[in-house]
């Protein structure tokens, strides 16, 4: 237990009703978790107001409300904290109460469009097998040395992060690598960590249905290189239009990565195949058994930020070109009977799709025919998907329209929303079949030898949510079992 006084320290208090002295035995953002001697906190938020909550967490045992406004009825045994700034200062409280972990860490975020859950999660692999103990929050899971816990969102609640980094301090953990999503940026989940090192792989279209102009996405994004101390790496992709411009006005040591152009971690690409990468790093050779040119500049950032660690670098590169791809990024599964390969893939932007489905078209047998199966996401950002449908039906052989996770849509509209971006001349090599499994072994079926069909858009997700439920789902699971019943 901590007093409320000592994790108050440093925040920015409006006003204090009650005891500030009081013990306080948790955090809680959810009234129904709510224990004894807790702390809660109560904010208008995008769906629901914590307000209308507070009678609940009481009930349950909190004894300090942290709110944005006092509430009508005053209980005199509870103490209300009211916070100037509240998310900011939410995030202040977290990391006063668990010890502010993140400055027992090597703290490095990945933020950008794509690329994130890649390069954290080699990041922590190549560390992990150099004997060196991590931790790990990304979109596919969260890992604390070798203990995996379900991750549920890109980045956490700034709870949930102070809980867990303060678990990595007491397991040993040295390092944290985390994925830094928009949403969390915009949210102030991320604003009290004390980042090392911050890297930026990209920004194109998505999550317009939050940031309503690729302007704020873009701006967003900035604010996490803005807030860098002044002795963390600020380490930016040059070659993307919008790498420069991230750290324009950071304080921090800024570092570059690219494939193009001059710069602090330069790569380029001897030979590139399904089977891997044959790479270039500043004047150091490997081969490493990811594929394709998005993930030679995901390689790159790895080994950018792992030299600016302090890891040695050809210790860096022999140990990254051990590492298997990602689970759900770009993940080949062969059919050696049939000689045809299914590629399972992330891939849910439309600059996603495209660098995964060019990568298959440079890579692939010539007379090979590419299948792509993909849908889009329902209750997300509906302008992309034309713009994948043009993306898909132009780069494959043949494209199978399908469902995602189509949530509270109609699967058939959001197919008819991706249709709309289909030129004339191609749609006469597309498909349109709502029941994702089906529309797979449509795809399988009609693969033959050399043929790669690129499954897109879920990757590593075991569920498919239709209708504000959850049923599990495996694209994976799919793909092994229809060939192994032939």
């Amino acid at each position: 237990m901590k007093s409320l006084k000592e994790i108050l320290q440093d925040v920015e208090i409006e006003r204090i009703v009650g005891n500030e002295y009081c013990e306080i035995n948790d955090l809680n953002l959810d009234s129904r978790k709510v224990k004894k001697h807790d702390l809660f906190f109560a904010f208008k938020g995008n769906a629901l107001d914590g307000h209308s909550f507070i009678e609940s967490a009481i009930e349950k045992g909190a004894i300090a409300i942290a709110c944005e406004i006092l509430p009508d009825d005053i209980d005199n045994n509870i103490t209300y904290i009211i916070l100037k700034n509240f998310r900011n200062q939410m995030a202040k409280i977290a990391s006063n109460f668990f010890d502010k972990p993140s400055q027992k860490l090597k703290l490095i975020g990945v933020t950008g469009t794509n690329g994130k859950t890649t390069i954290a999660t080699l990041l922590y692999r190549l560390t992990m097998n150099m004997g060196i103990k991590a931790g790990l929050l990304s979109t596919v899971e969260n890992k604390i040395a070798n203990k995996k816990i379900k991750a549920t969102l890109t980045t956490p609640d700034v709870i949930s992060i102070n809980r867990l980094m303060s678990e990595m301090v007491v397991a040993g953990c040295e390092y944290a690598f985390m994925e830094v999503s928009s949403h969390s940026i915009d949210q102030d989940r991320v604003s009290d960590l004390d980042f090392d090192i911050a890297i930026f792989t990209n920004i194109t279209h998505d999550h317009l249905d939050y940031h309503k102009t690729f302007i704020n996405y873009i701006n967003v994004k900035k604010k996490f290189f803005d807030n860098l101390k002044p002795e963390a790496f600020a380490l930016t992709n040059i070659d993307d239009k919008n790498g420069a411009i991230m750290v324009q006005n950071s304080k921090s040591i800024v570092k570059s990565y690219s494939l193009r152009q001059i710069a602090d971690y330069k790569g380029r690409i001897l030979q590139n195949s399904l089977m891997g990468l044959h790479l270039k790093i500043n004047d150091r050779e490997a081969f490493f058994k990811l594929t394709g040119e998005f993930n030679a500049y995901n390689l790159i950032a790895v080994y950018g930020a792992a030299v600016l660690s302090g890891l040695n670098e050809d210790e860096v590169l022999v140990g990254l070109s051990s590492l298997e791809p990602v689970e759900g990024r770009f993940d080949i599964i062969q059919n050696k009977e049939k000689e045809v390969f299914a590629i399972i893939d992330y891939a849910h932007t439309p600059d996603a799709l495209q660098n995964v489905l060019t990568t298959v078209k440079n890579s692939k047998n010539r007379n090979a025919k590419l299948i792509t199966v993909f849908g889009a996401g329902g209750n997300r950002d509906k302008t992309k998907r034309p713009e994948m449908g043009k993306i898909a039906s132009r780069l494959s052989d043949m494209t199978i329209i399908t469902s995602d996770n189509p949530r509270d849509e109609k699967p058939e509209e959001i197919i008819n929303d991706i249709a709309k971006g289909i030129s004339n001349e191609d749609k006469e090599k597309v498909l349109e079949i709502e029941d994702r499994e089906q529309a797979i072994k449509t795809a399988l079926m009609l693969a033959k030898k050399g043929d790669v069909v690129v499954i897109a858009g879920k990757g590593h997700e075991t569920y498919q949510e239709v209708n504000g439920v959850r049923h599990h789902f495996s694209d994976k699971e799919v793909v092994i079992n229809i060939w192994h019943k032939k």
